[in-house]
């Protein structure tokens, strides 16, 4: 292909490539639709790149005279390599999204095709999913949800084994949204019994409706305020738990995982985890864990729930607990480090019986501890390892179990 000129304003000035579908903003500014659509929806940016202004409720006008001027010097470059851009589809409109949703209701059946047009609809591109987020598509499949009902036969016979149920996918339209931050929120404000539902659908639905339930509680969750974190019902932790146990997918014990930590710090939400069983589940996760990112995520959920005297108290009796935690020093990570050793502090702190003492010595806890005093892993983690030996060094000082050449680093008590 040989090396041709191109006019500069063919290019998009975020991708600066040719342009194969030019929309303009507000601003004035032409850019391709996809490169827009990316800033503006994905990225969750609200100003023009080139002007820097702010765009509110951004709509993208096709330049079709661009378009077309495009297209013409194409195909005038033919014999250059240069090949024609195809007429781009163009974007679903809000009276086509409101004629499917009014034609759901009409059977089941007419439901799922609505279902299916939906889903297809929102693969295309960013604008289609805005669009249905502003014509009434969100609370539709949010309806669908709330009316979860197991029993029964909501669905088609699919290959003419498996039923296509319509909560299974409303969930994945949901899910695949990626809904903005304003229609989270006021999912969670017109919707007020969602998280019931979605708790629900965990319960008693199939692995994958659990698993995009558990993904959407978590985008919905972390939006939401605190006094709706704070109301959030043992019934739903016991679900989360649950999904964690039975690993039905990785995304979904990761977005669990995640899910936590947004929410374990509200009210007594630590104390709900504990007592729904998420300690020795989380340990045995730990234990079969080598991936970085999870073992940081595990040991995160974990220090908060130890903040509660439940959570220490599981800790304290799975066998593993205390060990796989110690393990994890100086093994993973620097974040890593300082949640294991903030688990340890808050043992150390308030179960500080003999028994556990003399069981963190025997288990290396104590030599390892002073081993974080001589390495580089943050200036925080080494004055927690250091608050923990100082708490204890009247019984762990003198101990044959720390190895001599750790022996001098252990801190004089104050």
């Amino acid at each position: 292909m040989e090396e041709i000129d191109v006019p500069p304003f063919f290019i998009c000035p975020i991708s600066l490539e040719i342009m194969t579908d030019p929309v303009t903003v507000p601003t004035g500014i032409t850019y391709d639709r996809e490169s827009i659509e990316k800033w503006l929806f994905s990225g969750k940016n609200t100003a023009c790149p080139v002007t820097k202004q702010v765009i509110a409720d951004c709509e993208l006008t096709p330049n079709h005279t661009l378009r077309r001027l495009i297209q013409s010097w194409c195909m005038l470059n033919a014999c250059h390599g240069i090949e024609r851009i195809p007429t781009p589809k163009p974007p679903i409109s809000k009276a086509q999204i409101t004629e499917l949703l009014n034609d759901a209701a009409k059977s089941p059946l007419h439901q799922i095709k609505c279902l299916r047009r939906l889903q297809s609809i929102a693969s295309e591109n960013a604008t289609n999913k805005r669009c249905m987020e502003s014509s009434g598509a969100v609370e539709f499949l949010a309806s669908i949800v709330s009316n979860y009902d197991p029993t029964a036969v909501d669905g088609l016979l699919y290959n003419e084994f498996e039923p296509i149920r319509s909560t299974d996918e409303a969930l994945n339209i949901l899910y695949n949204l990626h809904l903005s931050e304003a229609a989270l929120k006021n999912l969670m404000r017109k919707n007020g019994d969602i998280v019931v539902s979605l708790t629900r659908v965990m319960q008693r639905g199939t692995c994958k409706s659990r698993a995009y339930a558990v993904s959407l509680l978590k985008s919905m969750l972390e939006m939401a305020d605190p006094m709706q974190l704070i109301c959030l019902r043992h019934e739903l932790f016991v679900e989360l738990v649950r999904v964690l146990r039975d690993r039905i997918s990785q995304q979904a014990s990761k977005a669990t995982l995640q899910l936590l930590v947004s929410v374990s710090p509200w009210g007594r939400n630590k104390v709900r985890v504990a007592e729904a069983g998420a300690v020795p589940v989380l340990i045995e996760l730990l234990l079969c864990s080598s991936q970085k990112r999870a073992c940081e995520t595990i040991l995160t959920v974990l220090d908060e729930v130890c903040r509660c005297a439940e959570g220490r108290s599981e800790l304290l009796n799975h066998g593993a607990g205390l060990a796989i935690v110690s393990k994890k020093i100086l093994r993973v990570s620097h974040v890593a480090n300082q949640r294991a050793v903030r688990i340890l502090l808050s043992i150390s702190k308030f179960c500080a019986t003999s028994n556990v003492l003399q069981e963190m010595l025997q288990l290396g806890i104590v030599a390892k501890l002073c081993l974080v005093l001589q390495v580089e892993c943050g200036h925080k983690t080494k004055e927690k390892a250091k608050e923990v030996l100082k708490l204890h060094a009247r019984v762990w000082m003198n101990s044959p179990c720390i190895p001599s050449n750790l022996r001098s680093s252990y801190p004089a008590s104050s």
